[in-house]
């Protein structure tokens, strides 16, 4: 049974596989020198134009288990994967690490649309066309960079670019006027879907850079943006600058109370090594000081000892044995004749004189 001409087309719009439409000797014949997968990233990923495939050996159609499984082993599988990438972010990124990772050999090639397609369906776009291809260029997962990338896949372009399979998030996109875009892929058996990131995507990044439309714009007056650029009025660029300049003194507000609070914290932390020193250093005094003056003190011993002396010293020494003045009262001891009663003194001096003649009588008595 012959196999079909190149030119004959399945009922869904793609291509049949070469396999069905070249002769088996012509497979046998050819060679696979198709670009294999970048493995050095010296380099950005090349463009399409500047290094299509120029494969003579048929592409053979293939399942995406055999794809997993590692077959065909003479050339990698080609999976393709397309869109706008404005603004591009981590979920972009990894979008393309898992159409790169779907099978062991891949080599991907990633469409980008152009400005005026992008224009026509999506909207307006943030970088243009060439920035957005560059991007892609410098992604490490990225192969191969396809400009101006249909908006619709065709038969054409399957087959021009000997595309495998076609890696996109499995949410119907709807556009163009069709509910799904890749409708006819999926038919074929050719879309391997992959996982959407959460939390970030270029409406987000927009959303935000809208939001905070002011402070953006305040921010580039200062760095020396004008307002013509900015497209800011001349009312709005003189309240930008004043605001720049309000929150320029309330910076330096913040830092001189950030010093301040610093400055009391090591006084405080002085204060307190301070007090602790203090407060050894008067216990030590105090100790000191109890143990020299307290009740049991060395002061105290050394009063007690010198008091005693001073009361030895001071003591009269008692009288021998022999005395004649033993048998007297302790109690009273003769005067000398020269100390006058100090209850009575003399009044004149004729009183004297009598009281020093009758002590010298009495004197004379006592003999």
């Amino acid at each position: 049974m012959p196999v079909l001409a190149p030119d004959a087309e399945s009922e869904t719009g793609i291509p049949k596989s070469p396999s069905e439409a070249r002769p088996l000797e012509a497979m046998e014949e050819l060679e696979h020198t198709c670009p294999q997968p970048r493995l050095t990233l010296t380099a950005p990923a090349p463009f399409a134009d500047e290094t299509s495939c120029q494969c003579q050996a048929p592409h053979e159609k293939l399942t995406i288990a055999q794809a997993r499984l590692g077959t065909p082993v003479d050339r990698p599988v080609r999976v393709y994967a397309d869109g706008i990438f404005d603004l591009f972010h981590s979920g972009h990124a990894r979008a393309l690490m898992q159409a790169k990772t779907l099978f062991p050999n891949s080599y991907l090639l990633v469409g980008v649309c152009s400005d005026d397609l992008t224009h026509k369906f999506k909207g307006f776009t943030v970088m243009n066309e060439t920035e957005r291809y560059e991007a892609l260029r410098h992604c490490r997962y990225v192969d191969e960079v396809i400009r101006d990338a249909p908006w619709t896949l065709t038969p054409e372009f399957l087959e021009k670019h000997k595309i495998d399979f076609v890696a996109h998030d499995d949410i119907p996109y709807s556009s163009a006027g069709s509910d799904d875009v890749y409708k006819h892929i999926k038919e074929a058996g050719m879309f391997v879907p992959t996982q959407r990131t959460e939390g970030i995507s270029t409406s987000d990044i927009i959303t935000r850079i809208v939001r905070d439309y002011d402070v953006y714009a305040r921010r580039n007056l200062q760095r020396g943006y004008t307002a013509k650029e900015l497209n800011v009025s001349f009312i709005n660029e003189k309240k930008y600058r004043f605001q720049n300049q309000v929150d320029k003194m309330k910076e330096k507000v913040k830092n001189v109370e950030e010093k301040s609070k610093e400055f009391v914290y090591k006084v405080e932390e002085k204060s307190h090594d301070l007090i602790q020193k203090w407060e050894e250093k008067s216990r030590e005094f105090i100790g000191n000081f109890l143990e020299l003056f307290g009740p049991d003190g060395a002061w105290k011993q050394m009063f007690q000892e010198r008091s005693g002396r001073m009361l030895q010293a001071f003591s009269p020494r008692q009288s021998p044995n022999s005395s004649p003045t033993r048998g007297r009262s302790p109690s009273r001891s003769p005067s000398p004749p020269w100390v006058f009663n100090k209850a009575s003194p003399p009044s004149s001096p004729k009183a004297a004189s009598a009281s020093l003649s009758s002590m010298s009588e009495g004197d004379e008595d006592e003999k």
